[in-house]
């Protein structure tokens, strides 16, 4: 077995990371703070936008899994030293730069999204995110690095919480059998990406040589809106029918001067607005795995956040 760095421990970190411990792998994660070591988990505390540092953290490693992002609001300015020193410290190592991203880079598009479509996004967010990936995949190309990328959708399932939006501004609420609230139409149908799913495709990817350089999507199941999938999540808790109400768009937009994170949704308001589908075929068929069935992932969710509550009280 071999080293593995994950640089973030966000939930797409922190399931990476176990993941990988639980193969036998050897993990050291990188954060800004460390943290307390785990069974086969070494926590370094380090700023991964430091390449000197981060490639220090990472001699000898097999491969560098990118699960970091700065807070939102600080994309445009946090993101480029953050993959340039990622980049940095997959070339002096040699370790498989293994990146986590999103599908901002596409911007809004007709029809289901796919790897061969343009990242031709106009949005501060979805540019960076596409230059991101760009640098990666041109140093690739002059083989100063072995580079791929694993886009995902938005995060659902066990580990998912306030980030997620099928996480804490929903579950806790539906295992109260209270309405909840969302952004957009909730009948709009909507990729979700299952959280262990994301960890398998990063910890897959990093040992497949002929998944490197391009990207792929993260095996994800069929679209469901929101409300259906508050309807699963509702039948399997038990807890009867509850109601799904769209929040108003001036309650947004009134939000939106105190939330910044409300004001910077506005760029990517689109993937709520209308339909939002992801075509994963190409990686499962590269990977030969297919996600997690809908149902499983919403029992082992309603399992997470019960046991979450009655641990946090």
């Amino acid at each position: 077995m071999s080293l593995h760095i994950v640089v973030g421990f966000g939930p797409a970190g922190a399931a990476t990371a176990r993941l990988l411990a639980e193969q036998g792998h050897a993990v050291r994660v990188v954060t800004r703070s460390g943290g307390a070591p785990e069974p086969g988990i070494e926590h370094v505390a380090c700023d991964a936008a430091d390449s000197e540092r981060l490639t220090e953290a990472a001699r000898g490693a097999a491969a560098i899994h990118g699960c970091a992002a700065p807070p939102y609001h600080h994309w445009a300015s946090a993101w480029p030293p953050l993959a340039a020193s990622l980049c940095a410290a997959a070339e002096a190592t040699g370790a498989v730069l293994v990146m986590l991203g999103n599908l901002y880079g596409y911007g809004p598009v007709d029809g289901p999204l796919t790897e061969a479509l343009p990242l031709a996004a106009t949005g501060p967010k979805g540019r960076v995110r596409a230059a991101v990936w760009e640098q990666a995949r041109q140093l690739h190309e002059q083989g100063r690095i072995r580079a791929v990328e694993l886009r995902a959708s938005d995060f659902f399932g066990p580990g998912v919480t306030d980030g997620g939006h099928l996480a804490a501004r929903v579950v806790p609420r539906l295992l109260r059998g209270k309405s909840v609230s969302t952004l957009g139409d909730p009948d709009a149908p909507h990729s979700w990406t299952y959280l262990p799913d994301v960890a398998r495709a990063l910890v897959e990817a990093a040992g497949e040589e002929r998944a490197w350089g391009r990207p792929w999507h993260v095996p994800t199941e069929r679209p469901l809106s929101v409300r259906e999938m508050v309807g699963r999540l509702a039948a399997q808790a038990g807890t009867g029918p509850v109601a799904v109400r769209r929040i108003p768009s001036a309650v947004v937009g009134v939000g939106s001067l105190f939330s910044p994170l409300l004001r910077e949704l506005k760029e990517v308001r689109y993937q709520f607005d209308r339909p939002f589908v992801v075509d994963s075929r190409a990686c499962e068929a590269a990977l030969a795995f297919r996600a997690t069935p809908v149902d499983e992932q919403v029992k082992a969710t309603l399992d997470w956040w019960r046991e979450r509550r009655t641990t946090v009280g």
